[in-house]
């Protein structure tokens, strides 16, 4: 237990740094259904995969709902992919809205446009991602949801790009951190719940990730999401996405990164700055938490002052875990909803 509020915080924000976390130029151009046999594989329940080049990604995503509806962009983590969202979507849809899912960098049909750009996953690069998807797509504003990797992208979006961000639905809060933060210890049992951020540290890490993707992968959703029976089926339709030739880059330098072992690319440098100083979050927001999520997240109360605009908080009950949309998807819809209308 912690003497006092501030110290409280700032445990959490430490906590924020270690959790599964220059705007680059969008190249219009236009969205395509793939027919590519790589894509056919990747059969999903939303209808066939659109590609798009936005800044340095070829972004294979799912479109579903009226072309003229307002827009929401879904933003999945690791190690998960667009299936969390494959009963949010519909559902979103159905109630008018325009609903796109992308899939992050190293993840599914997503391919960087050139061999020579870093494989680089830091959050001021997976934000920017966003921001160029969005301009190759025309949008100038949507409804941002998210959770782990997504929703800490989808922080950053909301407090960097405010104007770009309607409204915000992020899964255990505000996840914004800096590597500075990071390089204070945390107490022994929370530094437990990261094993495989320091295993990624080592190359026999990123060896032992590269062999046994999908059975890595297992583990994390279950001691994630610990009441979360999920089948085979759900299971190995999502880790299909795993297989991206640059996954396992991808995600090791994503948690190098953020204990300082990997560089970053400059022209993010002043974005990481702004981040360093935990920006608040203006924009109308409910933040989401499963009453059984295994990951680790910091408590509410650590972060509520983050958010400056209309705000809401919600614990979702009946042993939810980390992948929250897809194991309580009523839930995130309805938070999609009510955050669009604060």
């Amino acid at each position: 237990m912690f003497a006092t509020a501030n110290r409280l915080n700032r445990s959490a924000l430490l906590a924020c740094a270690l959790l599964p976390l220059a705007l680059l130029a969008a190249t219009p151009s236009q969205a395509e259904e793939t027919s590519s046999p790589a894509a056919a594989r990747q059969s999903t329940p939303f209808g066939p995969l659109k590609h798009v080049q936005a800044g340095v990604l070829d972004v294979a995503y799912v479109e579903q709902g009226p072309a003229d509806g307002p827009v929401v962009i879904l933003l999945h983590g690791w190690p998960y992919d667009i299936h969390s969202y494959e009963q949010v979507a519909p559902q979103l849809a159905a109630q008018g809205y325009r609903v796109l899912v992308p899939y992050a960098r190293g993840y599914g049909d997503t391919r960087f446009l050139s061999a020579n750009t870093p494989r680089n996953a830091q959050p001021a690069a997976l934000a920017s991602d966003v921001i160029a998807f969005m301009d190759a797509l025309g949008i100038k504003r949507a409804v941002l949801g998210g959770f782990d990797w997504g929703a800490r992208t989808a922080d950053i979006v909301s407090a960097l790009w405010p104007e770009r961000v309607k409204a915000l639905v992020s899964v255990s809060g505000y996840l914004i951190s800096s590597q500075e933060a990071a390089k204070t210890p945390l107490p022994p049992s929370a530094e437990l719940q990261w094993w495989y951020q320091y295993y990624f540290a080592t190359e026999r890490g990123r060896a032992g990730y590269d062999s046994n993707r999908h059975a890595f992968a297992r583990l994390i959703w279950q001691t994630a999401s610990p009441q979360w029976a999920f089948d085979d089926a759900t299971f190995e339709r999502s880790a299909k996405a795993l297989d991206n030739p640059d996954q396992v880059a991808i995600t090791v330098h994503n948690y190098r990164w953020r204990l300082g072992l990997a560089q970053g690319e400059t022209r993010y440098d002043p974005l990481e700055a702004k981040l360093a100083t935990f920006p608040a979050i203006g924009v109308p927001t409910i933040a989401l938490e499963g009453d059984a999520n295994g990951a680790p997240h910091p408590p509410a109360e650590a972060y509520a002052k983050r958010f400056t605009g209309k705000y809401a908080y919600r614990l979702v009950s009946g042993g939810v875990g980390h992948n929250l949309p897809q194991e309580a998807p009523e839930a995130f819809v309805k938070a999609v909803v009510d955050a669009d209308h604060l």
